[in-house]
């Protein structure tokens, strides 16, 4: 493997060239009109435009990355996530053309991109599951009839989705017709298949993910866990390893289960096993995403390994190198999701110029970033400016640390998730790791934010204050 098309954009597509260079492996970017001089372009060894912004006028346009692809002599594409990274037909059709697919085989892609079929797949293994149906409907009346037998609340989610999109939890019999409708509509528009799913909702639980890894040997091992329940509109924003609800007997069980997962689809590569995690500490099997993970970088920083690299050497047809028993849990790592996003106004994108863009630095932080100072944050992708990840020897010294970095990362021009970080990781919730997937709902509004915000504003003016008096008395002093 010699030459690797990233078929990405950002800071993803930034991080799989870095570990390709270390590797000595060249490296071809491709990038939309939009994205003609992005960070990840200049990174490359070649860099192709494949057409104009919106994506699916270029990073989704599948069969002309692989054209381009075969013109210069590609070995093989890493699709980052998001875009084309859980496109079965695209993961064929690369390996169809005689290039290698930096991911799990087709079936394996096809199998865990269905949430039902997923379900299907993993029963024979005994894995726990919500209580729910194993098909997909688009009857209201059927899902009145599941609803009576499964009790309410009940979650609708979209068969062929993720990420939210076609998701309404349903509390009692009236608002169900009325969220049925709007989750097929959502998942209609966002995946072309409105046949949705019924499960019992899960109240308060936390979002524990297991990553796994996979040769094409039949080896398999997990690299532990993630606690990812900091969300909002179900995506996550803060994430971090290992968990601190997690004993040790529960966290072998887990792993245990998320590697019968993975041999369920004969998995190959990385990929992440989620589960739901209830008050009683009861888990249940929810998905597994067939990609890199957004918040890999927390799992390898407390295992020392590099996932994309493991991607990369299993493509190449490599063994494993590591057993179970010789991957341990060092330390503790923190993961903050830096969007663009109004954290005082739900959240919404925002667009604009990043007129100062300066990145915090020093032990223990990680910056995986795709923006420089002066670029535009673009209309068309997923808001996602960078990832700020911190690590220590503990929790305490790793949260520590993130909110340093958090006041030293300089950015004007756009709205971020930075203070809505900070206001995270100040609250007695987190810092006691007594939360759960609800923590925006219970715990956060925008007024409080605001609150505090105006309260530590007029604290350091006072502090401020009392240091020009201080300095003033020091300049009265007369010269002997």
């Amino acid at each position: 493997m010699k030459k690797i098309l990233v078929a990405n954009r950002g800071e993803i597509a930034i991080r799989v060239m870095a570990t390709a260079k270390k590797m000595g492996i060249k490296t071809v970017a491709v990038y939309s009109t939009a994205d003609r001089n992005a960070p990840h372009v200049k990174k490359a060894d070649e860099a192709i435009c494949i057409g104009e912004p919106p994506s699916n006028k270029s990073y989704l346009l599948g069969t002309e990355i692989i054209k381009k692809a075969k013109e210069i002599g590609v070995d093989a594409i890493h699709p980052g996530y998001g875009f084309l990274s859980e496109n079965a037909i695209f993961a064929e059709e690369v390996k169809q053309n005689g290039i290698i697919f930096i991911g799990p085989n087709t079936e394996a892609i096809q199998i865990m991109g269905s949430k039902l079929a997923a379900k299907e797949a993993v029963k024979k293994y005994d894995i726990p599951m919500v209580p729910g149906i194993d098909k997909a409907i688009t009857e209201v009346s059927k899902a009145k009839e599941i609803a009576k037998e499964i009790g309410y609340p009940i979650l609708i989610k979209a068969s062929a989705g993720g990420g939210g999109k076609g998701m309404r939890i349903v509390e009692e019999e009236g608002e169900l017709e009325n969220q049925m409708t709007r989750a097929i509509s959502e998942a209609t528009s966002a995946f072309g298949d409105g046949s949705v799913f019924i499960e019992k909702y899960v109240k308060s639980p936390r979002h524990i993910e297991i990553q796994i890894l996979a040769d094409n040997y039949g080896n398999v091992v997990h690299l532990f866990e993630r606690e990812c329940s900091i969300q909002r509109r179900h995506q996550k924003v803060v994430e971090e390893a290992p968990s601190t609800i997690l004993t040790s007997e529960l966290r072998k069980k887990m792993g245990e289960a998320a590697i019968k997962v993975a041999k369920s689809c004969k998995y190959e590569g990385v990929g992440t096993v989620e589960f739901l995690l209830d008050n009683d500490n009861n888990y249940y099997f929810l998905e597994m995403n067939t990609r890199l993970q957004v918040e890999h970088p927390v799992t390898e920083l407390i295992t020392g390994i590099d996932l994309v690299e493991q991607q990369i050497r299993v493509a190449r047809g490599e063994k494993l190198t590591k057993t179970q028993e010789e991957i341990k849990i060092c330390g503790h790592a923190i993961e903050l999701r830096v969007y663009a996003e109004d954290t005082l106004n739900d959240f919404l994108p925002s667009v604009g110029k990043l007129e100062k863009y300066e990145l915090p630095t020093g032990k223990g932080v990680r910056v995986d970033n795709g923006y420089v100072q002066g670029m535009e944050i673009p209309i068309y992708y997923d808001p996602m400016i960078s990832k700020l990840i911190t690590y220590a020897k503990t929790r305490n010294e790793a949260i520590q640390i993130m909110q340093t970095a958090i006041e030293n990362y300089k950015i004007e021009g756009v709205e971020t998730t930075l203070p809505f970080g900070k206001y995270v990781l100040e609250h007695e919730a987190f810092q006691t790791g007594n939360f759960n997937t609800h923590f925006v709902k219970e715990h956060y509004t925008a007024e409080k934010m605001k609150e505090k915000t105006e309260e530590e504003a007029k604290i350091a003016a006072k502090v401020a204050v009392k240091q020009y008096i201080e300095d003033k008395k020091k300049l009265r002093i007369p010269v002997q």
